[in-house]
């Protein structure tokens, strides 16, 4: 699991089918006491998340291919949940 701020919104005009419908966003690695690593990934909403929200994302393709409830989706991150504090 990865800790995340949420950039923004990645949007493309020709993609694959799978990604009809779902929302991919850009997030900022984090560390547990909030601080940039430098390093960003993109990954498939599930909860709803928006900008500068705090998430948690799976980022191992068999585990969000099952969250997303596909056996052969072309994805391997995805965001599991939304952040409301981090205590360090």
């Amino acid at each position: 699991m990865i800790l995340g701020r949420v950039l923004g919104e990645m949007h493309g005009t020709i993609k694959h089918p799978f990604y009809d419908g779902r929302k991919m966003l850009v997030i900022e690695k984090i560390t547990q006491a909030g601080a940039s690593t430098g390093d960003y990934l993109i990954a498939v909403d599930s909860v709803g998340a928006g900008a500068d929200e705090l998430v948690l994302v799976l980022d191992e393709g068999n585990g969000a291919r099952q969250v997303l409830g596909s056996k052969d989706g072309p994805v391997r991150s995805v965001v599991v949940g939304i952040i409301d504090d981090l205590g360090v």
